[in-house]
């Protein structure tokens, strides 16, 4: 089945053709119609499947085929955990609604309150939030959700991590029992089932999960590496691969600088990303990572959800993560939708405990990249970095005597 033969605006068929969008993914196939429909929808689906565009197109067709029959208030909500989903959200449905009569704004903290208040008494459709935001303007009467056709919970497992519950809780007060909730979510657990039901009616269940939740349409490795050449290795693929796009996912922001300044050394371009960088800078950050002004971007897990860049080719795991569910999440930073992706993980010896929960949490042992020692000692010897001289030389040293190091 093609988008073309969905029963949809024309207008959003003509903007789905122009972003290239020919034929929905699984997540799209299996809740698309039953959105349409009317039903209230629990899906589970693993992150890069396509997941926004799986409810983002059809609220904006019902939408905008249905009358406002005089409200001003806001007709559909979709809850989300962190800022840069929001903003990345809102920008899904405004690219997707471009030639329709739908308004999207995301709206969150971070930022001043005046603009967005006078956005939303210029009259919306659609808002994306994290739930602080919200609740300041709707205590303040800036916001009225008082007759909400659409209740949209994304990342809901991530919102629960958070300590979202009684936000969610909360919001559910302020709306109408009569309305179509959509929960998503890339994992499921208990507690994640408790909030469903409380959240859906009657709810039609999608599973778009194989044994394996890293997506197919991912080849994902890992290479061992000590913990000290990490650096020369990350060079050295970036450097061999200078024209692609990359995300290197390091353990904390301290990690994130010494990484970030051990590419300075040796000429790589890159840009950070953190929790303790200011909101406007993160979003400056992203945007220029967006539109290739930047192509290497080394960040913590704060990224790991929330970045959709099509472009993405490479994930580099530089540190593995502590939590084995992250690093799918990392992983799905590349492989969008239907196109193809690359992830490679370094591994030292201090992180194989690591790298076993994360085996045992996918359900499959990931396939090793094999170096050899000679191509070890080349990627090392050819860094850049002054600071791994002795190595050049003792390496040369060996040669002249005619003597090899142990292995």
């Amino acid at each position: 089945m093609k988008f073309s033969d969905y029963h949809i605006s024309p207008l959003i068929k003509q903007q789905l053709e122009v972003m290239g969008f020919n034929k929905p993914t699984d997540i799209q196939f299996k809740s698309i119609k039953h959105i349409l429909e009317g039903e209230d929808v629990m899906a589970v689906a693993q992150t890069g499947t396509g997941k926004t565009a799986a409810f983002a197109i059809p609220i904006i067709d019902k939408l905008e085929n249905r009358n406002r029959k005089g409200y001003k208030g806001v007709r559909c909500i979709v809850m989300v955990p962190t800022r840069e989903l929001a903003k990345q959200i809102s920008g899904v449905f405004n690219e997707i609604g471009k030639r329709t009569s739908v308004k999207t704004f995301g709206l969150y903290g971070g930022v001043e309150q005046e603009q967005q208040i006078r956005t939303l008494n210029n009259g919306l459709d659609v808002i994306v939030t994290t739930p602080g935001r919200m609740f300041d303007l709707i205590s303040q009467g800036h916001l009225d959700i008082s007759k909400l056709e659409f209740l949209v919970l994304d990342e809901a497992d991530l919102m629960l991590d958070l300590g979202f519950m009684k936000d969610i809780q909360d919001v559910l007060k302020h709306i109408p029992k009569k309305r179509q909730t959509l929960f998503f979510s890339a994992t499921i657990s208990k507690k994640i089932k408790s909030l469903a039901y409380e959240v859906v009616s009657n709810a039609i269940r999608i599973q778009v999960s194989p044994k394996n939740p890293v997506a197919k349409n991912i080849d994902h490795a890992v290479a061992f590496v000590d913990m000290d050449d990490k650096r020369f290795f990350l060079e050295n693929i970036l450097k061999e691969y200078e024209d692609k796009k990359f995300i290197v996912f390091a353990r904390t922001k301290v990690r994130v600088e010494r990484v970030h300044a051990a590419m300075e050394r040796v000429g790589v371009k890159a840009e950070i990303l953190h929790g303790g960088i200011e909101q406007k800078d993160r979003f400056a950050i992203l945007d220029r990572f967006r539109s290739d002004a930047n192509n290497v971007l080394i960040t913590t897990d704060v990224a790991a959800r929330g970045i959709d860049i099509p472009t993405m080719d490479y994930v580099i795991n530089y540190d593995l993560p502590d939590d084995a569910e992250n690093y799918v999440h990392r992983c799905g930073r590349t492989g969008r939708g239907n196109k193809r992706g690359q992830a490679l993980s370094f591994c030292s010896e201090a992180e194989k405990e690591l790298l076993e929960a994360i085996e045992a949490y996918t359900g499959e042992e990931i396939e090793q990249y094999t170096i050899t020692k000679d191509e070890y000692l080349d990627i090392l010897n050819d860094s850049d970095d002054g600071s791994n001289n002795w190595k050049k030389l003792l390496d040369q040293s060996n040669k002249e005597d005619g003597t090899e190091d142990e292995w």
